[in-house]
């Protein structure tokens, strides 16, 4: 049996997202928050917010992010993201900034505003830095030790820049373990190696498995690939009529100045035929 992508946003959600989820997800949650020294997290209440819809998971612009609140009230959001659709900075930003303005009730105080941090798992470079973790405060720019409030936090996990390292530490590094166990390629032996470690990559590893027994799961799951496939496709089509149109630009002008047909052809790689048929 293939093993389905643990990232695919959908999976993902299924995996780490819903109610009896809460053992993976605290030690994904740990693992992440250890690099700033967070107490560790001992209860955590998943938000499930979604309905996973055929329309839902079929919209290659749905967001299927996942939301918790931790025992002092911290709210939690995770989004994995293995394409660039460019902006991630912004795009992180204003979903924290959702999330963070969603915990103030109608006649609360702003002291009632909880923390919120946001974390980013992609597939791409969204932090032009070597590390594959980095995290983002408000410090004050001269007095660089000095955090103006500790409400905003964001995570950008690099998970080619993680598969990129030459070692890694999973026997030392839970962070380590869980990235290695994203892998849709992981060996059977590394596999098991880390669920003998881990007993919550353990029980992550059987809800995935009890997916990929599910008819409507694997539907939806290939869905969502499609999805993706057909944007993908979408923007490179869209690249490529854009070089066409700088083409047939550049043929113009050069029609407009005079230059012979076999050297616009030459230059721009258009067809003799096409050269001729435009209008100046």
């Amino acid at each position: 049996m293939q093993r389905l992508k643990p990232l695919n946003d959908f999976i993902f959600g299924k995996t780490f997202g819903e109610k009896g989820d809460e053992e993976q997800l605290l030690s994904l949650l740990n693992a992440i928050l250890a690099k700033t020294k967070h107490k560790k997290l001992v209860n955590i209440e998943i938000v499930e917010h979604r309905t996973f819809t055929a329309e839902v998971v079929g919209d290659k612009t749905s967001i299927l992010d996942i939301r918790a609140v931790a025992e002092d009230g911290t709210r939690i959001n995770i989004e994995v993201q293995l394409r660039d659709y460019g902006n991630m900075d912004r795009r992180s930003l204003f979903y924290w900034s959702r999330e963070f303005a969603s915990g103030l009730d109608k006649g609360d105080d702003y002291s009632q505003l909880a923390n919120v941090i946001a974390i980013n798992i992609v597939n791409f470079e969204a932090v032009s830095v070597d590390d594959f973790h980095t995290v983002f405060h408000l410090w004050e720019d001269t007095h660089k030790d000095y955090l103006l409030t500790n409400a905003l936090e964001i995570h950008f996990i690099d998970v080619k820049k993680f598969n990129a390292l030459p070692e890694k530490n999973i026997k030392n590094d839970p962070l380590h373990r869980w990235l290695t166990f994203f892998d849709q390629n992981i060996s059977d032996d590394l596999l098991k190696e880390l669920m003998n470690m881990d007993a919550a990559i353990y029980k992550a590893n059987e809800k995935l498995t009890f997916l990929a027994n599910d008819k409507e799961v694997l539907r939806l799951y290939n869905m969502r690939e499609m999805a993706q496939i057909d944007y993908n496709s979408g923007m490179r089509k869209a690249k490529d009529e854009g070089k066409i149109e700088g083409k047939i630009e550049i043929a113009r002008n050069m029609k407009t100045d005079g230059e012979p047909i076999e050297k616009i052809v030459r230059y721009t790689g258009l067809t003799r035929e096409r050269i001729e048929n435009l209008k100046i």
